[in-house]
């Protein structure tokens, strides 16, 4: 199995090493997991229109990888954004978001679960979000660390202990029994199961269930949907050859 995670962003390229690394140790022994970073686009997303920015880059990036029989592509952003547009330029293979994928995961493994953000900013996108995948009436709440992205590297275990926090929070006041970390940054941290002791419930790391995700429904056999999903008419058509012709000038 080939999956392949997509950065929506140019990443320092020791970081993309380290996050592939981490992925690959991750995956199951016959999954082979390669990680691409979008040459342009904006360095870390806290903000919708830091998002739409990112798109473009990366559904070129989507688009061309089907070609090279990947089974599954991963969007690097817990916010996924443009997955829907994504999984209309593939026909073969699975693209998965991880903040979908964690929010239905985290409403299934209990009653109610939170998600723990970056900045307060990204909290009302996170409840669009939980719309999204079909599971707002379990989202018990958000609650956010405000720490920019790329501070959350800068001092590992600061942040655990802000994220902890966030989840006791969570869990105390607002009788969440699941956590979902809403930042691959977060996700990278690998500190879940650090979490779970402090916090005592499950916690959901979007980097790992996203992958982990990816290999059960191509196991399965499994797709998106193309009735959802259908491929954009100009292109099933062939009245285009290629998205940069899909974008007039």
């Amino acid at each position: 199995m080939k999956v392949v995670y997509v950065v929506p962003g140019p990443m320092d390229k020791e970081e993309v090493k380290r996050r592939g690394e981490l992925l690959q140790s991750w995956a199951n022994k016959d999954t082979e997991v390669d990680i691409i970073a979008a040459e342009e686009g904006p360095a870390s997303i806290e903000s919708m229109y830091e998002e739409y920015l990112s798109i473009p880059a990366t559904a070129k990036i989507i688009y061309d990888l089907e070609k090279k029989n990947y089974d599954a592509a991963i969007l690097g952003c817990a916010g996924d954004p443009g997955l829907d547009a994504m999984r209309e330029l593939t026909d073969k293979m699975l693209v998965l978001g991880p903040g979908q994928t964690s929010m239905i995961t985290g409403a299934m493994l209990g009653n109610k679960f939170s998600v723990i953000t970056i900045e307060d900013s990204m909290i009302n996108s996170s409840y669009e979000l939980a719309y999204k995948a079909g599971v707002l009436e379990k989202l018990a709440s958000v609650v956010s660390v405000n720490v920019p992205v790329l501070e959350l590297r800068e001092n590992r275990e600061k942040s655990l202990k802000k994220i902890i926090d966030a989840g006791k929070k969570a869990v105390e006041n607002d009788r969440a029994d699941s956590l979902v970390l809403g930042c691959m940054t977060m996700g990278f941290l690998d500190v879940a199961e650090e979490i779970e002791k402090e916090v005592g419930v499950p916690v959901i790391n979007p980097s790992k269930i996203g992958l982990k995700m990816a290999e059960a429904l191509v196991g399965s056999g499994l797709m998106h949907s193309k009735k959802a999903f259908a491929t954009p008419l100009k292109l099933k058509s062939g009245k285009v050859n290629s998205l940069d012709e899909l974008n007039v000038k």
